[in-house]
């Protein structure tokens, strides 16, 4: 969604609602008391290390596009000048070429005007990277995450290696305007896992439903034991955690139509994590920021 529609919408409310409601829908972003979430490290590197194979060696990120929202949409109560929200999709790779995807961003056809930017090249490059996949999965089922596996030329090739969560299949509304092609899931049988599994060496899925229904991290440890969790958009940049402070009600209430209260416990347990292990490192959904910095630092390389 593009920046002008959430600033017309606070305004709308504010209109309509008067102070007290522009207060509620746009800058309250506290905590519930007794809102918890499980993150048990000890046992997701258990299942990491128990998968038979060798980890990865490297991690690259792809930047395709970028949306430009105000700061209030992406933390609630930081005003409204814009921040660049990049839309990335991660390659992982292990020894002797073997590859797994991590969310594969969208075309310009899906972003349409709400695009403040898209790299055709890294788009074609991100596409051509699905076609080697051994593995493809996605954090959650939004169109910024799903839609460039949808719009794939050759989905049906690229299928047997995508691991789709149930609830992503069973939620595709949650993807419009991305869409699979008619028939294209027939037959397609889900991941179904409760709240871990692991499905490559080093890399283990964390069940996370809250800013989607079908939300998931992937934590991913390579071969220098060196780890990184793509937490997806259950924070859209580490401020969210840092502050443990929510997008502004408006948005995910009326637009995104989160369950708040999931969100906010995984961020409080999110952020007792990086507390806890602060050499673990965290990238959130749209953070360029956060991405150039593990970039910079060598733990993600940029471009695939």
């Amino acid at each position: 969604m593009g920046w002008k529609r959430i600033a017309l919408g606070v305004l709308g409310a504010f209109i309509l609602i008067g102070g007290g409601g522009y207060y509620w829908f746009v800058v309250e972003s506290h905590a519930p008391a007794d809102g918890y979430f499980a993150l048990d490290m000890e046992e997701i590197r258990r299942l990491a290390d128990a998968q038979p194979g060798d980890k990865a060696v490297e991690i690259d990120a792809e930047k395709v596009a970028a949306f430009s929202f105000p700061m209030t949409a992406v933390v609630a109560g930081d005003g409204w000048r814009k921040v660049e929200m990049p839309v990335f999709s991660y390659r992982v790779v292990f020894p002797g070429g073997a590859t797994a995807i991590i969310d594969t961003a969208l075309d310009d056809k899906l972003g349409g005007s709400n695009l403040a930017s898209f790299d055709k090249a890294a788009y074609d490059r991100m596409s051509a990277a699905l076609d080697k996949a051994s593995l493809i999965v996605i954090t959650h089922e939004h169109m910024d995450h799903i839609g460039g596996l949808t719009e794939h030329p050759d989905v049906k090739h690229i299928l047997p290696s995508t691991k789709l969560t149930q609830e992503q299949v069973d939620h595709p509304e949650r993807s419009v305007p991305a869409a699979f092609p008619a028939g294209t899931l027939d037959g397609y049988k889900p991941l179904v896992y409760d709240h871990y599994v692991a499905i490559a060496p080093g890399v283990v899925l964390i069940k996370s439903p809250g800013h989607s229904p079908g939300s998931q991290m992937v934590y991913v440890q390579k071969a220098d034991g060196t780890e990184v969790l793509f937490i997806g958009d259950v924070a859209w940049q580490f401020r969210n955690i840092d502050l443990v402070r929510e997008r502004a009600r408006l948005v995910t209430q009326f637009m995104l139509k989160e369950d708040r209260e999931a969100v906010f416990a995984e961020l409080t347990a999110l952020k007792r994590l990086h507390e806890a292990e602060p050499k673990l490192n965290i990238v959130p959904g749209h953070d360029g920021v956060a991405v150039a910095a593990l970039e910079k630092a060598g733990v993600i390389k940029a471009g695939f």
